[in-house]
């Protein structure tokens, strides 16, 4: 919770001296969560790009960006993870992987 607490005092102090600098303008926080377990929620990403006045078309190519570098991140965990558990090497490892794909959800 600290990290937290102290992560919403710098957003906020960010937010006040964007404030300051630019009183005509609205600014506002819209937090983009990666997922659950690799899961991406398209709806609510979407929903928020289109906040920021995103097209549709720009959207989807954001969107496939975003689950391209989301599973490039989770590749990087999975794949030492596994070879500690398993001890397999990275040729084994990947056949195993690959199974995974059936499993991660967009």
């Amino acid at each position: 919770m600290v990290k937290k607490a102290k992560a919403n005092e710098q957003d906020k102090s960010i937010i006040e001296a964007l404030k300051a600098a630019a009183p005509e303008w609205t600014f506002e926080r819209i937090n983009f969560v990666v997922g659950r377990r690799g899961a991406v929620v398209e709806d609510d990403f979407c929903d928020k790009l289109e906040r920021h006045s995103v097209r549709a078309g720009k959207s989807d190519k954001i969107l496939a960006a975003h689950v391209q570098r989301t599973c490039e991140a989770h590749n990087k965990v999975i794949r030492p993870y596994h070879h500690t558990i398993h001890g397999s090497s990275g040729a084994d490892a990947m056949t195993s992987l690959q199974n995974l794909g059936e499993q991660v959800c967009v």
